[in-house]
């Protein structure tokens, strides 16, 4: 886990999802935070009425994540559940919105996690991208949307191929470019449906051909 201090990550995430104000028209009326960290993005949402449902890997993240939401008076409105992915979710629960702010760099597939927070950042094979990917569309309510904010300093070519071979589409809705250090750095705000969804949304085939041409061979020593 990173402070969100440290990182431009989460500001953009907020950013790309509509939640820099605690604006009630911003936000779904129910929202599954994979990965919630510090809590930023999910306390954010509940403070725009939204019932939201905070998950995380990481104990201590999930108890910050707590601790923010009583310290912004949102506990009616805000659960936390330690969980990888989808693993403590109910199978039966459905959601407007599930976002994941994804630990976007690959590392190799046989790669060994040193501490819990190089799994803020790496992911061995895109194992956990994979996972998301499949399965996030299978807890939406009817016409939800299944988010990922990804960056430019993953492997969106890989990305994209492990969507194919889960029979789903990323489609870029919106993008935006900032710095770390000194690096201008592009996110993006994917969205990932069904192959042959009739969603309203754009079709991003030409956006994801341009992710798959942005510099993903510079890799960061951290997020």
């Amino acid at each position: 886990m990173f402070a969100p201090v440290h990182s431009p990550s989460t500001a953009t995430a907020l950013d790309l999802l509509g939640l820099t104000d605690p604006d009630p028209g911003a936000a779904p009326t129910s929202l599954l935070e994979i990965g919630s960290g510090s809590g930023v993005i999910s306390v954010q949402a509940a403070l725009a009425n939204c019932t939201t449902l905070a998950t995380d890997i990481n104990r201590d993240a999930v108890e910050n994540t707590r601790r923010n939401a009583e310290r912004h008076g949102v506990t009616d409105r805000l659960t936390v559940l330690h969980s990888h992915l989808f693993d403590a979710v109910d199978d039966d629960a459905r959601f407007d919105r599930v976002f994941w702010s994804s630990n976007y760099v690959l590392a190799p597939a046989q790669f060994s996690y040193a501490s819990m927070h190089e799994r803020a950042y790496l992911d061995a094979g895109y194992r956990t991208h994979r996972r998301y990917v499949e399965q996030a569309v299978h807890q939406l309510t009817d016409g939800g949307s299944a988010l990922l904010h990804f960056c430019e300093r993953g492997d969106a070519a890989a990305l994209a191929e492990i969507a194919r071979e889960c029979g789903r589409e990323l489609r870029v809705l919106r993008r935006r470019t900032v710095l770390e250090g000194t690096d201008p750095i592009e996110h993006f705000l994917l969205e990932v449906v069904p192959v042959g969804s009739r969603r309203a949304w754009p079709v991003a085939g030409k956006a994801v051909r341009d992710v798959r041409g942005s510099p993903a061979s510079r890799r960061p020593t951290g997020r």
